[in-house]
């Protein structure tokens, strides 16, 4: 009951004003506007989607992240939501999302069921902008990742997700090969942090909209 009750709530918040940049920007790296005024002249950005999966499991709700498998690409082992390039056969950014983590992590898109998006995102590294997509499973999914994209699966509960004890400062190395220190979410010694973190903010801000 508790879950369907809040999946309407946040089906309802999204169709609101959303917080945008004024969430995001509460855990953006200080890098990322010298980053943006690098990209400036650079070619026109790709179109992506990530997917925001919210499901039951113990009692508790829950969403899904991914670290990514090592690459030699600007985003390799960082923490992601599941998602990835726009492409024509998709038709929309939603289908993206759901090719991708279909593809990724083995989700059925037979079993969610899309409820709107967060903000557009410009992540300067891959010159990407990032619909986040808000979708729901009534059950507790069944993974099965793609070793070659993803090195693992990071679940974490929607409580966990609101406990500022979990925000903090660490040093990471970017994809300048700098180390920086940039803010974060810190979960069982995982870091997420960046455009992630970005998109969680503002998912955040979202659900307390809901006040569950």
């Amino acid at each position: 009951m508790r879950f369907n009750n809040f999946i309407k709530k946040l089906n309802t918040a999204l169709q609101q004003h959303l917080p945008a940049y004024e969430a995001q920007k509460l855990m953006e790296p200080s890098i990322r506007n010298h980053l943006i005024e690098k990209m400036k002249f650079s070619e026109t950005p790709k179109n992506c989607s990530v997917l925001i999966l919210i499901y039951p499991k113990n009692n508790e709700i829950f969403t899904v992240f991914i670290k990514r498998a090592k690459y030699d690409g600007v985003h390799s082992s960082q923490i992601a939501f599941p998602g990835g390039q726009y492409e024509k056969c998709d038709g929309s950014l939603f289908k993206t999302a759901l090719r991708e983590s279909n593809e990724e992590i083995g989700i059925d898109p037979h079993d969610v069921e899309i409820i709107g998006n967060l903000s557009n995102l410009f992540v300067p590294p891959s010159n990407f902008n990032v619909l986040p997509v808000v979708a729901y499973m009534n059950k507790t999914p069944v993974f099965d990742i793609d070793k070659n994209e993803v090195d693992k699966i990071i679940e974490i509960s929607l409580d966990d997700l609101l406990d500022k004890n979990i925000i903090c400062k660490k040093e990471v190395q970017t994809s300048e090969n700098t180390k920086l220190d940039v803010p974060c979410y810190f979960f069982d010694g995982h870091i997420i942090w960046g455009a992630t973190a970005m998109v969680v903010s503002e998912l955040l801000e979202v659900i307390k909209m809901t006040k569950i």
